[in-house]
């Protein structure tokens, strides 16, 4: 991403040259998952392409350079678009660093949080966040190509569907995942719908709904070489019924339709990850989401 303006997601980053990400590999994980990809290709994809899984948006200020890469929302206070994605820093410099990046948002009530991976600096990072009172979350990068993934498991409901979000069903989306992350539905209906009148056909976003009443929603960010799945909440009652399924499903379709032969998430190791794990996905990496 660069400053101040949000790329799409076929821009290129200054981030493919993160230090650290061939000796993040996990061992015996990845090897030759497409045969036109080296293994840090698809851990570049599923780490490093995540970053740019959003449109352009007022309001998002994006804070880029060597080493860093940020975004600040105020209008998202309550989660999302607020996140340090990438961090190098000295070991000298790294605790103020972190505090100015703190009393920035905190000075804004703005909930966010800081990603550290492979590619982060210094090592002990995360411990630093953790004195500062931020909550560890542990995260699988994962990957799978598209005919290797089974959709199994779980029956679904019956009286399930998925439907494509649209202007007419962007509002019960937006109040879905709201509901499901604990958000502010104005701002993410009013993201949602910028991307649909921008006609961008590459942020394609799901509800899910059983008998009518809206029960999950994901979206994807699609990739020139893979597309990333993101986004998914499913509401606390209708969880274990196979709605999650039913919104990985609906994404591969299109994710198939437009070519597209690798998917990635990052997952969180304590819910999503093991069912990932048995549709197909493998862990290429392991990184930390500290909230705040």
């Amino acid at each position: 991403m660069q400053s101040q303006t949000p790329q799409s997601p076929r821009s290129k980053r200054a981030t493919r040259g993160s230090p650290g990400l061939e000796a993040a590999i996990k061992p015996g994980t990845v090897a030759r998952m497409l045969a036109d990809l080296s293994d840090a290709e698809v851990l570049h994809e599923a780490l490093v392409r995540p970053r740019d899984a959003h449109v352009a948006y007022p309001g998002i200020r994006e804070i880029h350079r060597p080493g860093w890469s940020q975004r600040i929302t105020p209008a998202f206070a309550r989660g999302g678009f607020n996140s340090v994605d990438l961090a190098v820093l000295a070991d000298a410099d790294a605790d103020a660093v972190i505090d100015a990046t703190i009393a920035e948002y905190d000075a804004l009530g703005i909930r966010f949080r800081w990603t550290v991976g492979p590619d982060s600096r210094p090592h002990d990072l995360g411990e630093r966040l953790l004195r500062r009172g931020l909550r560890r979350h542990e995260v699988a990068v994962m990957a799978a190509p598209l005919a290797a993934i089974t959709i199994r498991g779980t029956q679904p409901l019956a009286g399930l569907t998925v439907e494509r979000v649209d202007l007419a069903n962007v509002d019960r989306y937006a109040h879905t995942v709201a509901t499901g992350w604990d958000a502010d539905p104005v701002p993410l209906a009013a993201y949602e719908r910028a991307v649909l009148t921008g006609r961008d056909d590459r942020h394609p976003a799901f509800l899910a709904r059983l008998g009518g009443v809206p029960v999950g929603a994901a979206n994807c960010a699609l990739f020139d070489r893979s597309a990333y799945l993101m986004g998914a909440v499913v509401l606390p009652t209708f969880r274990g019924r196979g709605v999650y399924r039913a919104l990985i499903a609906a994404r591969l379709q299109v994710i198939a339709a437009h070519g597209l032969r690798l998917v990635t998430t990052q997952a969180l190791r304590t819910s999503s990850a093991p069912i990932l794990a048995r549709l197909g996905f493998v862990t290429v990496a392991e990184i930390a989401s500290y909230a705040r």
